[in-house]
């Protein structure tokens, strides 16, 4: 059973994979096996997590890459083939526009929003687009979306952020379909609750809102994303998965959840 969740020797690309969660992430996927490509705008932490991943046995880079940018993007993933000779997996970590949490409705300027369905959507779909070019030749890739429970639940301090994330939901469903047959699993990790990072230390939140009476860990969404990495989610695709500690099961949780800022 042990083999289902082994990674050895694929090559997966995390973005912003410097800190936090897709670091996380990054760390794990190098734990089961996996060479790892880390890509965000940042270079410095980029080559902090590809120090650690080499620590592990495994091959790493880091590559500068702007998620808004899809020449950008295009060429980070044509360096992972040049560099590894394949792509077998994609973690679509990078976004989470917190700046705009918290900004009343009709305040959200025209760049607010362009930007952030740029950093948490758009951003997505040229990650998926660029490596679906080199899986569908494979005939074998597994796609990871990381979303939010703000974008299954209508929450007024949240609107860019959350309908980015629901996009990103509906996008993970389409290519599910898309590819359902080309050999590529698409899927999506909900986060809602809120994870120890630098990012979110300006949410200001009770954990005793939280269901199970605690914030998570970024350490904790690792094995989840090995699940959907590895062969043992082979029959999952356009599916959600969604660790959030039961906020999203709690009538009181999701709006009090995030506060206005």
């Amino acid at each position: 059973m042990i083999e289902e969740f082994e990674l050895d020797e694929k090559v997966a690309i995390v973005t912003g994979g410097g800190t936090g969660i897709g670091k996380a992430i990054a760390l794990a996927l190098a734990e089961a096996g996996a060479n790892i490509v880390v890509a965000a705008r940042r270079i410095e932490p980029l080559e902090s997590t590809a120090a650690e991943v080499e620590k592990l046995g495994r091959r790493s880079m880091a590559v500068q890459a702007d998620i808004t940018n899809s020449e950008q993007v295009d060429n980070a993933v044509a360096k992972t083939v040049a560099e590894f000779g394949r792509v077998d997996i994609l973690v679509n970590n990078a976004g989470q526009e917190i700046s705009l949490f918290g900004i009343p409705i009709t305040d959200i300027s025209d760049d607010q929003w362009r930007r952030g369905l740029e950093v948490d959507l758009t951003g997505t779909f040229y990650y998926c687009r660029a490596v679906a070019k080199y899986m569908l030749k494979q005939k074998q890739g597994k796609i990871i979306n990381i979303s939010s429970g703000s974008g299954l639940v209508g929450l007024p301090t949240t609107v860019v952020y959350g309908v980015a994330k629901a996009g990103v939901i509906q996008l993970t469903r389409i290519l599910g379909i898309a590819w359902a047959r080309k050999g590529i699993n698409v899927n999506c990790v909900v986060i809602a609750s809120r994870f120890r990072t630098e990012a979110t230390e300006v949410l200001s939140v009770d954990p005793n809102l939280i269901p199970i009476g605690r914030f998570g860990e970024p350490g904790e969404i690792g094995p989840l994303t090995v699940f959907l990495a590895s062969k043992a989610s082979d029959y999952m695709t356009a599916g959600m998965c969604i660790i959030d500690g039961g906020v999203m099961a709690d009538r009181f949780c999701p709006g009090s959840y995030f506060p206005t800022i």
